[in-house]
């Protein structure tokens, strides 16, 4: 930024040329305070939600030219500490989390710290800033979409009601089934959920349980993967003989042979707003931190054959 004479500069330009010289970003980004790279912590991405949060994420990161860290935990609190360690004693600004709930007190003692914190799909800790979607809505809005149908059995694969989303489902989905005055058809388990696995040993589990069984609500498109492998198993088609519906939909559940009915989340537009929040954050003098910021998006339902 100071002068410098056209020969040098020319002189100059010319070695970097061909040294092939690149900047030392660790060296400017400890000598300015800050690295331009922001942590993301998820559970998981193929197949589910959170890869399309995450390209959301990466694309207003880029905006302010920040680089983003992963880290896959698949909803295991000890590998969640072991990744929000090594990323607290490395090199990032912010850290973004999708968490399993197990790990608040690690996070409020990264935030003191000084490394900007913000939860993403799950709201944990209310003294950290969150975006998600209105899940209880989605269970709720889902069991009044099946019964205006005609359906009067509903069944929920739900996930461990530890989590945040998975408590906000099953809380929509019990209040509308008591207004409707049914019966709960409830399945979940303590294994990962975001799984083929889960959703078809679940759906063989509601379909064993009940034969009546008119119709299937699952979490996410992954577990109505396995869902729908069950109930063809059982010699039943979708929608004929049995409903089947995302509460939590993405592009998985559009692209099925059978298209899967789902109530949609704004997931890269979630994606762009915790990053630019975080930034925001990460941006500000120490003395004008923003406060903890809560956002919540609504679901938008998509009819597709399933139904």
């Amino acid at each position: 930024t100071a002068y410098v004479h056209p020969e040098t500069r020319e002189r100059i330009f010319a070695a970097v040329k061909e040294l092939s010289y690149q900047p030392n970003v660790l060296a400017q980004g400890l000598k300015k305070g800050k690295r331009h790279t922001i942590g993301v912590v998820l559970p998981r991405l193929h197949m589910a939600i959170f890869s399309e949060i995450m390209q959301g994420i990466e694309k207003e990161a880029r905006k302010y030219n920040y680089a983003t860290l992963i880290c896959n935990t698949e909803d295991d609190p000890e590998i969640e500490k072991e990744s929000l360690s090594r990323l607290r004693n490395g090199f990032v600004d912010g850290i973004i989390i999708a968490g399993t709930g197990r790990n608040l007190r690690l996070l409020q003692e990264i935030k003191a710290s000084g490394i900007a914190v913000a939860q993403i799909v799950r709201h944990q800790e209310p003294s950290i800033s969150s975006v998600i979607a209105n899940y209880e809505a989605c269970g709720y809005e889902g069991t009044k979409f099946l019964a205006r149908k005609g359906c009067r059995e509903i069944g929920l694969i739900n996930g461990n009601t530890h989590l945040a989303p998975y408590r906000d489902r099953y809380k929509g989905y019990k209040a509308a089934i008591r207004e409707l005055n049914l019966k709960e058809n409830y399945n979940t388990s303590l294994e990962p959920s975001n799984t083929f696995e889960y959703g078809y040993n679940c759906a063989k589990k509601l379909l064993e349980n009940n034969e009546n069984l008119d119709a299937i609500m699952v979490s996410v498109d992954i577990q109505g993967i396995g869902a729908m492998r069950a109930i063809k198993e059982k010699a039943l088609r979708v929608p004929d003989d049995i409903r089947l519906m995302s509460l939590t939909g993405h592009t998985v559940g559009s692209m099925l042979e059978t298209t899967m009915t789902a109530l949609e989340i704004p997931a890269h537009e979630m994606g762009e707003k915790v990053a630019k929040m975080i930034i925001e954050d990460i941006e500000a003098p120490s003395d004008k931190k923003p406060s903890a910021q809560h956002l919540t998006f609504n679901a938008h339902l998509v009819e597709r054959e399933s139904t």
